[in-house]
């Protein structure tokens, strides 16, 4: 079974490895043929989810050339990212940069500010920790046009993050767009990863464009994001469906997914 490593927190360079927060402790996860997790020290509350999705759930309306490939590939296998504050700090470390970019900097940010682990990549900086570094801090790291975006994240999410937690999807994704510089784009991307609905993922980038392109390229596809967006919709009938086919077409791209350069 093909897993699912977008989010800039895996480690590819062998093994697929993460460290991740919950909430309640840490957890490492390796992903070979399957994704296994282990909790780190004596961890309270839930294991993080792990979600399965399947080319049979896919709709009548995906175009045959795709449908093919999404069959040969077969199910995939991602993640969520069980901490709002890190999906949403992510989603801002992602916001106009390719995604190549987006991994090492993230890489750098976690090894000089978050936790350390053996054999595993760090895991991401707290919000009270990036809220008491120095501005030399991120410029030492190539990441001072990140600074103003992560503060806003970390300061919001400090006042609302219990809010936010118990809020619908939908809603969620409207309620942090109210943090400054945080647009639908990336107010979609950050609700994808914690709850991996994808039809809720900005599905008009230009990750899934070019996989649908490249796989079914006979086909008239639209060049901007609002009618592409569009169209992709008219191939599901339902939400499940929708986030299926976004999920599968991105994994087309291999372990990393997906490479946008979203704004």
């Amino acid at each position: 079974m093909r897993v699912i490593c977008d989010h800039p927190g895996w480690d590819i360079t062998s093994a697929p490895r993460r460290a991740l927060y919950t909430g309640h402790g840490i957890w490492t996860t390796t992903a070979a043929t399957a994704l296994t997790l282990t909790p780190v020290g004596e961890v309270q509350g839930p294991t993080p989810v792990v979600d399965t999705y399947f080319p049979d759930d896919l709709g009548p309306q995906v175009p045959q050339k795709l449908r093919q490939a999404l069959d040969a590939q077969g199910p995939v296998q991602r993640l969520r990212t069980p901490d709002l504050w890190e999906a949403l700090a992510t989603a801002v470390i992602r916001q106009v940069i390719r995604a190549d970019q987006a991994r090492k900097m993230f890489a750098r940010f976690c090894l000089a500010h978050g936790t350390q682990l053996p054999g595993f990549p760090a895991v991401f900086p707290r919000p009270h920790t990036v809220l008491a570094l120095h501005e030399t801090a991120f410029t030492e790291l190539g990441m001072a046009f990140k600074r103003r975006p992560l503060i806003a994240a970390a300061e919001a999410y400090l006042e609302f993050g219990h809010k936010w937690i118990g809020l619908p999807p939908e809603d969620l994704r409207v309620e942090v767009q109210a943090v400054p510089r945080i647009g639908p784009w990336t107010a979609g991307a950050a609700v994808a990863d914690i709850t991996n609905d994808f039809s809720l993922y900005p599905y008009g980038d230009l990750a899934v464009r070019t996989w649908a392109t490249r796989v079914a390229p006979d086909i008239d596809w639209p060049t901007d994001e609002a009618t592409f967006a569009a169209w992709w919709r008219s191939f599901a009938q339902t939400s499940r469906q929708l986030s299926t086919l976004t999920v599968l077409t991105l994994a087309l791209g291999g372990s990393r997914g997906q490479d946008p350069t979203p704004s």
